[in-house]
Order: C-alpha cells, then sequence, then structure tokens
C-alpha cells in the first residue's frame, strides 16, 4: 500500500511539473541572471551632493562597470558626492587589473584626500574601508568626518548668518568677501593643534562655526559650506602643507585663502587681510610658493 502511496505521489509530482514547467523555468532562468548579472543597488542620494559634479580630475557618474582607472576614480568620487556611507561594485572579468587598482588607489591618501576636495564637506570622509573577493565584488564603507550632530549645529549658524548678513542686492564677489570676513573676524588660527595638542574641532567648520578656532581645512571647509549655499561652483584645493578654495567667479577659477589672510601676528594682535581674496594663480604664487604649490594634474582648474 506504501508502495502504491509513494508512486502516486511521484506520478502526480511528475504531472504538476509537466503542466507548469515554463514558469518554472522562467523563475530558475530568471534568478540564475540576477546572480550573474550582479545587480547593483543606487542608493538615495543626500541633499549635500554638490551641483557641479564634472571636473578634470573626477566626474559624477552612472556607469558602476570600471573598464579603467579613470572609471575607478569616478565610482569613488560619485560614492563621496551622493554621500553613500555603503556601496558595491564589481570589477568585470575581462578588466583583469581592476581589483589590483582598487586596492592601490583606497590605499593611498593622497589620492583619496584629492578626491575629498571636490565633494561637500559634510560628504567628506573621515576613513574609507574597501573590503573586495576574487569575484570581483568591491564594498566601499565611508565613516564621514562630520556626525549628524555636528551638521545640525552648523547648519544652525550658517543659516543665522546668512541671513544676518547677506541680502540679494550684492554681487556674488561681495557675498563672498562678507563670509570671508566673517570667518576670520570670528575665529582665531588653532596654533595648539599644530603643536599637537587638541583642544577644538579646528580641522572641521565646526571649529571656525561653533567652538572659533581653526587650522587650514576649517577655514576652507567653513568657507565652502557657504559657497555651496550660495550655489557658486568651487572645491577644496591642496598642496602637501596645504589646503585653500577654489573659486569659479566670473567666468573664472579664482584662488581664495582664509588662513592665509589670517595671519598669527607676534603681538597677538587680530587682523584681517584681503591678499589671498579671489585671486588667480600667478597671482597666487608670486605671493607664495611654499605652501601653495600643487599638483597641476589634478587640480587643472587653478590653470585657467
Amino acid at each position: 500500500m506504501k508502495k502504491i502511496i509513494v508512486l502516486a505521489i511521484c506520478v502526480f509530482s511528475v504531472v504538476l511539473v509537466y503542466i507548469y514547467k515554463d514558469p518554472i523555468a522562467k523563475y530558475l532562468t530568471d534568478s540564475t541572471n540576477k546572480m550573474n548579472k550582479r545587480e547593483i543597488e543606487i542608493p538615495e542620494v543626500n541633499e549635500y551632493k554638490t551641483f557641479e559634479g564634472k571636473y578634470s580630475y573626477v566626474s559624477d557618474t552612472d556607469n558602476f562597470v570600471p573598464k579603467t582607472k579613470q572609471d575607478i576614480l569616478n565610482i569613488i568620487y560619485t560614492t563621496l558626492n551622493s554621500g553613500w556611507e555603503e556601496f558595491t561594485f564589481y570589477c568585470p572579468e575581462e578588466y583583469k587589473e581592476c581589483i589590483d587598482e582598487v586596492v592601490d588607489i583606497t590605499n593611498d591618501d593622497v589620492t583619496l584626500s584629492n578626491i575629498n576636495g571636490f565633494v561637500h564637506p559634510f560628504n567628506s570622509f573621515k576613513s574609507i574601508e574597501t573590503a573586495y573577493n576574487t569575484q570581483g565584488k568591491i564594498t566601499l564603507n565611508v565613516h564621514k568626518l562630520y556626525t549628524d550632530e555636528m551638521i545640525g549645529e552648523i547648519n544652525k549658524v550658517v543659516d543665522k548668518i546668512y541671513v544676518e548678513q547677506i541680502n540679494s542686492s550684492m554681487s556674488d564677489e561681495e557675498k563672498i568677501r562678507v563670509i570671508h570676513d566673517y570667518i576670520i573676524n570670528n575665529s582665531k588660527y588653532d596654533n595648539d593643534r599644530i603643536s599637537g595638542i587638541t583642544k577644538y574641532n579646528s580641522n572641521t567648520a565646526y571649529g571656525n562655526l561653533i567652538e572659533g578656532y581653526g587650522i587650514c581645512s576649517g577655514y576652507t571647509d567653513a568657507m565652502a559650506i557657504f559657497l555651496d549655499k550660495m550655489k557658486i561652483p568651487n572645491y577644496k584645493i591642496s598642496s602637501d602643507k596645504h589646503i585653500w578654495n577654489l573659486v569659479y567667479i566670473n567666468g573664472k577659477w579664482l584662488n581664495l585663502d582664509l588662513t592665509f589672510d589670517d595671519p598669527v601676528t607676534n603681538t597677538g594682535e587680530d587682523v584681517l587681510h584681503h591678499d589671498y581674496f579671489l585671486i588667480t594663480t600667478d597671482e597666487l604664487l608670486k605671493l607664495d610658493k611654499v605652501e601653495h604649490t600643487f599638483n597641476k594634474d589634478v587640480f587643472k582648474e587653478a590653470l585657467s
């Protein structure tokens, strides 16, 4: 009797498979294709994505299947610029050097720092972790420099300053000058940080705008936040020793260095200069070549 029941179940199963062979085959094919296609999930872009997104060194991309080293640079830039905290893409089989080049780039602090300069400060990273496997799966995990709490406090201050200091009758240059002067007049250069003593978040805009102390990266981030708010194209340009703003205004890319316009004096007196206010690169290098000599292959806009 048991054998008859088992046989009946087997026959019934075969009949069901035959009847539903097409849907079953489609399901299996779709599942296989989905695995083979390595579908890429695109996270939502956050509000701090820069509106420019296209530079000589890196550009926003929607092509997440890299074929060259430049493609990898663009994918990393797009990940940062979009505010993604995690992103996975895949190296194609035909790009044999892909994983090695991903590893080279993500282990190169200078290259990552250069890419970081092209994103909004709030999307900039503190560190990036890269995971990969032999099948070509690459996952970027981004640990951001600014916490949500820091961003909230900074935004409140920025909005307040903007309302109090800026009006619609001003030209872009006048707006930039007002913010340039405000930041310098309301913060001091953090000499202790340079000496290895950390009292403030002076490497960020939080130091300048909330705590009143900054170093070059803090001055530059503070200015960049206002420039982005004013919809003025800009990015952070850097040398081995220094960082400052590059601004596109009146059809030209010009240098803006708040740190050097807020010099430390022997007397401790607070001074405000405009020597480094929206000047050409030729003018910049005539004033200082020690801290302002930059990589011309990366920051090509500064040469225009």
